[in-house]
Parts: C-alpha cells; sequence; structure tokens
C-alpha cells in the first residue's frame, strides 16, 4: 500500500493532494493506495473535507523501511518524516523550489512545476481520466487551487491555474466567487485554536543567517480578529521557537481581501529583518506590508540579515 503525503501542518493543498493522487493511484493505475497526513488540518482543509463529503485521512508520525511512499507539495526534508530516508520514496509531485536532501533508494519520478498549486500540476497529470473523477475528487482539487492562489489574488497564480479552476467550476455548477467566500470564511475562524497552534498552523521551517526561523502565515477576510490577539500571540512566540528548535518566529497575517500582510514584531531581531527585507521603517510590534500575499514568492525569497 503506498502512502501518499504533504507537508506537516497541513494546509488544503497538502491535505487534498494526497486524496486526489491517492485516487487517480487506486481507480485509474490499480495501486493500492492511501492518503495520510502529517498532522490535523486546518480549518479551512477540514471545511474541503466536509464540503465535498470526504473522510480525513489518518494521521501519521513517521514512516518505517517497510514504506512506500509519494510526497506532494513539499520536496523539504524539514517537513516531511524523520525516517523517510528509511522508506522507499517513488514519487514527488510538488509547485515549491528544490530544497535537496532527499536521497533514494532507486531512480524516482520527480514532477515540480511552477504553478500555485499541486492540485493544478494532477490535474495535468492526470490528463483524460480527469473524465473518471468523481465530484468530490474534482471539488477538492477547485478548493485547493483557490486556496493556493487565494482566489487567484496571490502573485504566484498563473493563468493555467485559473484556466483548470475555472473548468472545474463549470463541470460543478459552483459560482468561484461565493464558493470562496464560504472557503474564506472557514479558514478565519480560528476561534477555537490557542496561540501556539494559530503560530503552528500553517509555518515552514527556514535558514537565515544561521538562525533558524519558523516562519508562519495565517490567511484570512478577519485579521482584526487575529491581531486582537497580538500580545499573547507574541507571548507565546518563544515557546513554539523552542519547541520546534527554532531560533524565532515571524507571523505574518495576510488579509486577503486588502491584499496586504501584517507582520507581527515581537522583538529587534525580527525588526531588524522586516526593515532590511522589506524597506519600511518598523515604529511598533507591528508593520503592515502593502501588496504582500505569498511566502513563497514575496515573503521568503526577500528576507536578509
Amino acid at each position: 500500500m503506498i502512502k501518499v503525503f504533504g507537508h506537516t501542518s497541513p494546509d488544503t493543498d497538502s491535505t487534498g493532494s494526497p486524496i486526489i493522487w491517492a485516487w487517480y493511484l487506486n481507480e485509474c493505475r490499480k495501486t493500492p493506495a492511501e492518503a495520510v497526513l502529517q498532522g490535523e488540518p486546518n480549518t479551512e482543509a477540514l471545511w474541503m473535507l466536509d464540503r465535498w463529503s470526504m473522510t480525513k485521512p489518518r494521521i501519521i508520525d513517521d514512516v518505517t523501511a517497510d514504506d512506500v511512499c509519494v510526497i506532494v507539495d513539499t520536496n523539504n526534508p524539514a517537513e516531511l518524516p524523520a525516517n523517510l530516508e528509511h522508506a522507499e520514496v517513488i514519487e514527488i509531485i510538488d509547485h515549491h523550489l528544490l530544497a535537496g536532501g532527499i536521497k533514494t533508494r532507486a531512480p524516482i519520478n520527480i514532477t515540480i512545476r511552477p504553478l500555485a498549486c499541486t492540485a493544478t500540476i494532477m490535474h495535468d497529470l492526470i490528463g483524460d481520466e480527469m473524465a473518471e473523477a468523481p465530484e468530490g475528487i474534482k471539488g477538492v482539487m477547485l478548493t485547493c487551487i483557490l486556496s493556493d492562489t487565494l482566489e487567484f489574488r496571490s502573485p504566484t497564480t498563473t493563468p493555467h491555474d485559473r484556466a483548470v479552476a475555472e473548468k472545474l467550476a463549470a463541470d460543478l455548477g459552483v459560482n468561484i466567487s461565493e464558493f470562496a467566500a464560504e472557503m474564506f470564511a472557514a479558514k478565519s475562524d480560528v476561534s477555537a485554536f490557542s496561540e501556539a497552534a494559530l503560530l503552528k498552523m500553517d509555518s515552514k521551517e527556514y535558514e537565515l543567517g544561521g538562525k533558524q526561523l519558523r516562519i508562519s502565515v495565517l490567511e484570512t477576510t478577519a485579521p482584526q480578529v487575529i491581531l486582537d490577539r497580538k500580545d499573547a500571540l507574541i507571548a507565546a512566540m518563544p515557546g513554539v521557537a523552542a519547541e520546534d528548535g527554532a531560533d524565532e518566529v515571524m507571523l505574518f497575517v495576510v488579509d486577503i481581501l486588502r491584499e496586504q500582510a501584517t507582520l507581527l514584531v515581537p522583538n529587534d531581531y525580527v525588526k531588524f529583518v522586516a526593515e532590511r527585507s522589506f524597506g519600511v521603517t518598523v515604529t511598533g510590534d507591528t508593520v503592515v506590508l502593502p501588496g504582500v500575499m505569498s511566502r513563497k514568492k514575496q515573503i521568503i525569497p526577500v528576507l536578509a540579515v
């Protein structure tokens, strides 16, 4: 049985893409496969599963030498199971930069394309067999694309991502604007989460100038709900950093509708990084970054010390 999984702290794409590819392997390639997760999905991903009547994949802690694996929506060893090198990795499907560091037992299939969403790549790889896809698979694919593109607002969006999403929406009889509004409302409802959980919900590891950073992003249509918890979030940062073996946590609250991000500035180090990276002057414990929407394209690539 092939295990298909994405990165830790699974967002919508990293929850949905394993489901899509496991369906494809099972139904089109007649190869037994199971979608699994490395952690609890975020609120939008949970909404997606409910909306399309999908069972939440089981959560795994690690893999073993007996496991055969397909990795989706990441190729970064820091976001993958600790014992991955002992398992048999047979394929990687991703849309992030090539991180390097994954060793495999034999040559494998690797598909990394400069698109906004892994699900878009999967749509292309599945090809004509998409005609066999049930409504739920098409719905998950659409949700993933709209999530990763922020309904086409993200600078990572390509014309192809948009075309695939529009085709899927037409097939499903879905109004994209109304559907995306429901998605983003679900993503914005974080009232049940602790500050530590929010800081870990959508985060990635990154090394900058010898320091290990956890770059956290919260995308929302109601940023003030999160910013009202600013003091508690800042207070929780040292504990989250220590637990993850990081030096600092940087939290960007992305306002989907205003198309801007607010960075929380807990100390002089983050202030220094913000001013060097984004050309801003920081005068308090937050700074607004107009136009910043994408961690992959507008945050991590520009970080400097």
